[in-house]
């Protein structure tokens, strides 16, 4: 016996998961991930009337995370004049004949550095196999099972190669299941800026949106996710009709495919804490492809300032602004190219007057500044083919993309080929509203950041912002938007400050709301002045969704650290373990602090800290705190 299938076996028999009757001799496959905690199994069935099914299932550490449930595909295909003289249903049930004829093996072990993130190298570390199948009625139909296991969880996905006698599909639906442990909970938004909602898997109003973080009566915490999502339409999560503890992939529309293509991938992630799923957000990333950008030396993260009236001389104040408080773009708003909700717009042209682009472009390059543009969607529609190659000769650095369409197979498709566009004339982007990304961002970088948030557009209170890095932020940068002055924000100003650590995005938005005039030389400002926008490594020290969260960045040798409380007041501890020994650091301490006689009541204290260190935090009530990390001449022994 080889020592694999040893290993197999014993994982087979510790899961408890064995295969039930009907099983086809076969078919069966067992992937482990490379550590050996995470189990995925694959298989087909045959019920009496010989239809049949592809089930998977998965385990980790011999804890039951998804129990036996169906993968399958609807297909509605008129590949041929015959086929389009079938019932419906038999157009449907395509995988209901499929004949496994190979299954390989391989693995995988490499790393990459992406131009930006929240860690300076990404290890990309997998087991993998390939399920070859055909539709025994009809050979000339094949489709693969791609399976992937991961440390950090698994994937999979189905990979139809390029057939020369029928190459256009269209899928209606996939209807893969999701079956998970009776008392399962899930951290529910019914789309994409929406407030999340703490849910049983049962009487769901709507659909949930992707990532869908779960916590399960086990202790483990799962995530369903979607990765690649870039030629098709976007799918969402939805309960079963029929089974219990059951959720299903709910497609937005059809989507219209040509052979070779694959699905997007159907990611599963597991951990053992909250913390643990947020910090492994990485493996969303490694499921797309590498950069299709030759030359990336003008992809540079930034944190980036909204100018609230759009005058020449507000914008030469905020490039003003920005460059004492060290930040490196400005963006102009809608309506600076007129009304942007009209197809009739002309955004290569301004259309408000005192208001000099050139000039401010031209200052801004002299002090170091970049400017973006914000362009809604109808303009992008119109324009695209020569809009990024009229800006790039202006001196724009990136564009935001406003109110677009997401969902469909068609918005999908033209939102990515628009990226695109943009990297082909070195303009940097930001997407706004209902859409959010699947890890594309490795492969065209020029894709900073993007919405699908709620964020401080919406005001939302403290308790809002403890849930997000569990949930939103495991599919990539978000655009926040974190505001520090305005009256209306619902946490105290320490939240505020914080949120610039804990929440990733490589062009931050500060200031949202706020105005050059309303700073008053507040010193805890500093902390945003010192923090940059991309990391070489990223600590998620501790945290309970909904709850509160401790994150801990380092850019070269310095580190940057946030700690948020709900709406309740809370007291913690925070070790610097992850420091490394023998080295003193200066921390400077940012916190919530009543006594101060300012309006923002943030006072700073500084201290020697080391690994040994252990703080205990008090946190008002939907209140916060910073530290900003710099090594001290001092060292321990």
């Amino acid at each position: 016996m080889t020592r694999l299938f040893k290993s197999l076996f014993l994982v087979l028999i510790s899961c408890n998961l064995s295969f039930a009757q009907g099983i086809i001799k076969g078919t069966e496959s067992i992937l482990l991930s490379p550590d050996k905690n995470t189990a995925l199994k694959f298989y087909q069935k045959s019920d009496p009337a010989g239809k049949r099914t592809l089930y998977y299932q998965v385990s980790y550490k011999n804890k039951v995370v998804i129990s036996e449930s169906v993968m399958e595909l609807q297909l509605d295909n008129h590949l041929s004049e015959s086929a389009m003289a079938l019932p419906v249903d038999k157009h449907q049930r395509w995988f209901e004949n499929l004949q496994v004829k190979k299954i390989m093996t391989s693995t995988k072990d490499a790393s990459w550095k992406p131009v930006y993130g929240e860690k300076e190298t990404i290890r990309d570390h997998f087991n993998a196999a390939t399920i070859e199948t055909v539709k025994d009625d009809n050979p000339i139909y094949l489709m693969n099972i791609e399976l992937r296991a991961y440390n950090d969880g698994i994937a999979f996905r189905f990979f139809f190669p390029e057939n020369e006698k029928g190459t256009y599909y269209r899928i209606i639906a996939e209807n893969t299941e999701f079956s998970l442990p009776e008392g399962t909970k899930a951290w529910v938004a019914k789309w994409a800026q929406a407030p999340y909602e703490k849910l049983p898997l049962s009487n769901w109003e709507r659909e949930a949106e992707r990532p869908l973080t779960l916590e399960l009566p086990n202790g483990l915490h799962a995530v369903l996710a979607e990765a690649q999502m870039v030629d098709y339409a976007r799918t969402k999560f939805k309960l079963s009709k029929t089974k219990p503890n059951t959720i299903q992939t709910a497609m937005f529309t059809p989507a219209d495919l040509i052979s070779p293509f694959a699905t997007p991938w159907r990611v599963i992630m597991v951990a053992e804490s909250p913390a643990q799923l947020a910090e492994n957000n990485h493996l969303i990333l490694n499921l797309n492809e590498p950069s299709k950008i030759k030359d990336e030396s003008w992809i540079k993260p930034g944190k980036i300032i909204r100018v609230m009236s759009q005058t020449t001389k507000d914008a030469l104040e905020n490039i003003d602004f920005a460059v004492a408080r060290n930040l490196q773009y400005i963006l102009f708003d809608w309506k600076w190219y007129g009304p942007a909700f009209s197809f009739s717009a002309d955004a290569s042209k301004v259309a408000i007057k005192d208001f000099d682009l050139p000039a401010i472009i031209k200052y801004g390059k002299e002090k170091g500044v970049g400017v973006w543009l914000y362009v809604n969607q109808q303009a992008l529609l119109m324009q695209s083919d020569s809009l990024f190659s009229i800006y790039k000769k202006w001196g724009v650095a990136g564009v935001k993309f406003g109110f677009v369409q997401s969902g469909s197979h068609r918005w999908t498709t033209w939102l990515e080929k628009a990226i695109q566009q943009a990297a082909a004339n070195q303009i940097m982007v930001n997407v706004h509203d209902d859409w959010r990304p699947t890890g594309e961002q490795r492969t065209w970088p020029n894709l900073m950041t993007s919405e699908g948030i709620r964020g401080n557009e919406e005001m939302p209170d403290a308790t809002n912002n403890t849930v997000m890095p569990f949930t939103r932020y495991l599919a990539g940068a978000a655009d926040y938007t974190i505001c520090y002055f305005d009256k209306r924000i619902k946490t105290t100003h320490g939240h505020q400050l914080a949120l610039a650590a804990i929440y990733f995005s490589p062009i931050q938005t500060l200031y949202w709301y706020d105005k050059p005039s309303f700073y008053q030389n507040e010193p805890e400002l500093e902390f945003w002045d010192k923090i940059p926008a991309s990391w070489d490594e990223t600590k998620i020290l501790q945290g309970t969704t909904g709850e509160f969260v401790s994150v801990a960045r380092r850019n070269g040798n310095q580190w940057f650290l946030g700690t948020i409380t709900n709406t309740a007041a809370r007291t913690i501890k925070l070790k610097f373990d992850f420091l490394p020994k023998g080295k003193t650091y200066l921390a400077k301490i940012y916190s919530d602090n009543d006594k101060m006689n300012t309006a923002t009541k943030v006072g700073i204290e500084t201290r020697q800290v080391n690994a040994g260190t252990v703080l205990e935090i008090k946190l008002k009530a939907s209140g916060g705190q910073s530290i900003w990390l710099q090594p001290s001449n001092r060292s321990t022994k």
